[in-house]
Parts: C-alpha cells; structure tokens; sequence
C-alpha cells in the first residue's frame, strides 16, 4: 500500500521524478500511444512506405475524416498512433517549421532537422508544469539528398531512426514480423507489400482498402504521394490481402 501511495504522489505531476528516476506522465504517455490503431513505416532502397490502419467505430462515420496519414511537406509525410488530436497540435507545428525553413533559407527542411525541432517541442511538455506530454507517437518519413529516411518520435521527446517501425496497438507482433521479413535491398513495391503484410498479420490475413491508409515517396521524385482506394485494392488483390467481407464494424484510431 506505501508503495502505491508514493507513486500516486509522484503521477501527478510531469516535473517530478520518482526515487528510482521515472516520470509516470511519461510511460502514461507511451500507454495511450499503445492504444491507437498501428501504423508502419518501411525504408526501401528506393523510396519509404507509411501503411496505417485506419478502423473506425461506426459505419455512420465518415471515413475520410479518419487522418492517420498526413503531408507535412512535398517531400516528407508522417504517420501516427495514439491521440488525434495531440496527432494533429504535432502535425501543424511540423507543417510550420517546414514553411519557415523554405522562406527563411529558400530551400527544403531536412527529415532529419524537421524530426529533432517536432521531438524538441515535444520535450518541452515533460518539463513544464500545468501541462502534460503528448499521447502520441510520429513516424516521420522523406528523402533527404536522394536519401529515405525513416524516424519515429517518442512522448519523452526522443527521436529514433528506423529500417522498419511500428507504432501503436500490436506493436510487437508487428515488429516481429518485420524483423523476419524485412530486407535493405527491397524497392518501393516490395515496401509496400511488407507493409501491408505486415498490417494484415494481426487482422486476420486481410484487409479493406477503406480501412487501411498508404502513402509512399519516392527517391526518383521526392513527391509524397498517397494511394487511392482503387491503388490499394489492387495491391491487397495482387498479394492476397484483400478482405472478402468488409462489415464495417471498426474501432477506434
């Protein structure tokens, strides 16, 4: 009972570190993340894929309004996993920084230098009091001088740079798989079919093109660029993905 005691008085506030050098807000922060639905990123020799399962809870919602994949610049796109609207506060500020960067210095942001503001910003809310960190984990993927890069931002405001990555719910079943399955030498295409094998490993080897989000960017244009409907049936059809029934019943992102 003492032990409990003394964590629920260190819980409570985000500045305060416990005995043994935790911040509880912190790990609370990583719980919400592992509540969203997952999304991917996969670096190929030739480009990066984002996959991110977008389920919903109802029929009655529109499935357009379900964002899990966004363009932060023509030449970077971020996934995430956990609170959208925590999602959407990280997105705009990455947004931001990206247009200061190409009036400022007349030139595009780096992955890499667009990662660490968006994770310093994040680090900010594990030190300030009346505040609370972000519930959300980022995949931020791009090409930087030709180059795909592939990081992922962390409530506690670090970054990490990644092959393949997972974030959100059945992180470590997803992980698993890609560490079996993922190769340096795969192109574009063969990205995109990990991914999504990868995302239909924990949803009954199947999915639905609406429920699913995909967008690559290449190294050969630099362009984010995001999957129809159409493009993604294909692809679930071609690799055997595709759900047979799509009943619509969906849980939250």
């Amino acid at each position: 009972m003492q032990g409990q005691n003394q964590q629920q008085a260190y819980d409570r506030g985000i500045t305060i570190f416990s005995p043994d050098g935790r911040l509880y807000q912190v790990e609370y922060a990583r719980e919400a993340v592992k509540r969203g639905t997952a999304s991917i990123g996969v670096r190929t020799s030739d480009g990066v894929v984002l996959a991110v399962d977008k389920r919903i809870r109802s029929p009655l919602m529109e499935r357009d309004s379900v964002e899990k994949i966004h363009k932060a610049d023509d030449h970077i796109g971020i996934a995430s996993a956990g609170h959208v609207a925590d999602a959407r506060q990280l997105i705009d500020f990455a947004r931001r920084r990206a247009q200061v960067n190409q009036l400022r210095y007349d030139e595009p942001i780096g992955v890499e230098t667009l990662t660490k503001e968006v994770t310093d910003y994040i680090q900010q809310y594990t030190q300030v009091g009346g505040a609370r960190p972000f519930g959300v984990a980022l995949i931020i993927a791009g090409i930087a001088d030709g180059k795909p890069k592939l990081y992922e931002t962390d409530p506690s405001g670090t970054p990490y740079e990644w092959k393949a990555l997972a974030v959100g719910a059945d992180r470590g079943d997803i992980r698993e798989y890609l560490e079996e399955n993922y190769s340096e030498e795969m192109d574009l295409e063969a990205g995109v079919r990990l991914a999504l094998e990868a995302l239909a490993s924990v949803n009954d080897d199947e999915l639905a093109p609406e429920g699913i989000g995909v967008a690559t960017i290449s190294v050969d244009d630099e362009v984010f660029s995001e999957l129809t409907d159409d493009e993604k049936a294909s692809y679930l059809s071609e690799f055997g993905l595709l759900a047979e029934d799509d009943d619509g019943e969906e849980t939250e992102e």
